[in-house]
């Protein structure tokens, strides 16, 4: 009898799958840029169509997201900044900083609905953790 293969966790984060059983999707669709309006971003199933995790674990448990936001956006920046400062330069006798400063503030507004999507992601991967037999398993629950 052939055991189903492991999902890479990396891949399972990018592709925004269930931290349980790294195969259901974590969102209704799963392109963050389809839509223009920010108005259904954050439209999740209630529970992982394949292993019925429960995604909101708790009220409020979302607002933890914003840390991992300020993380990525920190990370996003430092990693531009270094790309500029390899690629363009850094000099205090022109406005190359700026240019910078205001390139990098454009390109943190467009990755915006991807950053705040995967800090979702990996957010509910600190208190769920991947099962692989989640099919004798039932879903974690949390009782607060």
């Amino acid at each position: 009898m052939s055991k189903k293969p492991k999902p890479n966790y990396h891949w399972s984060i990018l592709t925004m799958k269930c931290p349980r059983c790294r195969r259901g999707p974590m969102f209704k669709d799963s392109n963050p840029f389809k839509q223009l309006s920010l108005k259904h971003i954050f439209d999740m199933p209630d529970n992982c169509p394949v292993c019925h995790q429960k995604f909101d674990l708790e009220n409020g448990f979302w607002f933890g997201t914003g840390y991992v936001s300020y993380a990525l956006a920190v990370a996003v920046s430092v990693a531009t900044f270094v790309a500029w400062f390899v690629l363009v330069g850094v000099s205090t006798e022109d406005n190359r900083i700026f240019w910078w400063l205001g390139l990098n503030i454009l390109f943190l507004v467009v990755i915006q609905p991807w950053l705040m999507r995967i800090s979702r992601v990996i957010y509910i991967r600190f208190f769920v953790r991947y099962d692989e037999d989640f099919e004798k398993h039932k879903p974690q629950e949390f009782d607060y």
